[in-house]
């Protein structure tokens, strides 16, 4: 009975130091999700303004872009996958990375090629063990990417739309990431970043033209200096930055909020296991002073028949 009591007693310190540890890191992933949220919040208008300015370009003029231009016959397109660097967020990773595969395996059955490229040393884990080609890879940032480490992710990127297809080029260019919702629900989606789709901007401007009504009114004329083409190549990398960079925020937000929940349910079933070994203990030590009394008891009765057989 005791090595029985010592094993359970040593088997509640290791549960409550592991305890502490998520607990712990439950509070450390509370408060960096709150700091990117934040971060979201100030990126977001940026990206959704910059998107306006991209749509007004290639609704108001003719110019033929990649950025806004479909292939007439698209064979390559490009995916970014951005996970993390870390685990310990249940199945934040996995999400994204079934995402992405569900999305290569679309483009492939489309017949285009698909050059994967990868944020986050999860993500670059999971196609080296499977021996998939990664196009390019970064990590070290995950956790709380600024503007910089964007730019670095799209500079291949944007490079690789402008480059022709037979030198390696893409047609398109795909973006899969984990997007924040709210605290408790976080949804990986694929986003096509290039060509930029106009079709709701055209199908929004026809219907306000056969209604009558329409928000912004009738739909201004644009004169672009020193012309739309330059504009666009002016604006396709800042563009593609603010996406990425936005998408990058969302992840780590999400990363965090995930980290948080996953840290909470351990602390809560480490809590519940110290409990569950607590009581075994107690019986266990319960059984142990039963049977010492029932040793003291039965030593006493020997001890007093054999007095009383020495009396006679």
């Amino acid at each position: 009975m005791g090595a029985q009591l010592r094993v359970y007693k040593r088997r509640i310190r290791s549960v409550t130091a592991t305890k502490k540890i998520t607990k712990a890191m439950e509070m450390i992933a509370a408060s960096r999700v709150v700091k990117a949220q934040r971060k979201v919040a100030a990126s977001t208008p940026y990206a959704t303004e910059l998107t306006r300015a991209v749509t007004a370009v290639g609704t108001g003029s003719n110019t033929k872009h990649p950025l806004t231009t479909e292939a007439e016959s698209a064979t390559r397109a490009a995916v970014l996958l951005i996970t993390s660097d870390r685990g310990l967020a249940g199945a934040f990773n996995s999400n994204a990375i079934k995402a992405a595969e569900r999305l290569t395996a679309r483009l492939e059955s489309e017949g285009k090629a698909v050059d994967v490229y990868i944020v986050g040393r999860r993500g670059i884990a999971h196609y080296n063990f499977r021996e998939r080609a990664i196009a390019q890879s970064w990590t070290g940032f995950t956790d709380e990417p600024s503007y910089a480490d964007a730019k670095q992710v799209a500079g291949p990127l944007i490079e690789a739309v402008e480059k022709a297809t037979a030198d390696g080029g893409v047609d398109e260019l795909h973006i899969v990431y984990t997007e924040f919702v709210s605290m408790m629900t976080q949804t990986a989606v694929d986003r096509r970043l290039l060509p930029l789709r106009l079709d709701e901007v055209a199908t929004e401007s026809s219907a306000a033209s056969a209604s009558g009504t329409s928000k912004g009114g009738v739909r201004p004329l644009y004169e672009f200096e020193p012309s739309a083409e330059d504009v666009l190549d002016a604006l396709l990398p800042r563009y593609v930055e603010s996406r990425i960079y936005n998408a990058l925020l969302q992840s780590a937000a999400s990363k965090h909020a995930a980290t948080r929940r996953a840290m909470k349910s351990a602390t809560d079933n480490a809590g519940e296991l110290i409990n569950t070994l607590s009581r075994l203990a107690n019986a266990a030590r319960q059984a142990e002073i039963t049977q010492e009394i029932s040793e003291i008891v039965g030593g006493a009765s020997a001890l007093a028949d054999a007095t009383a057989g020495s009396d006679n």
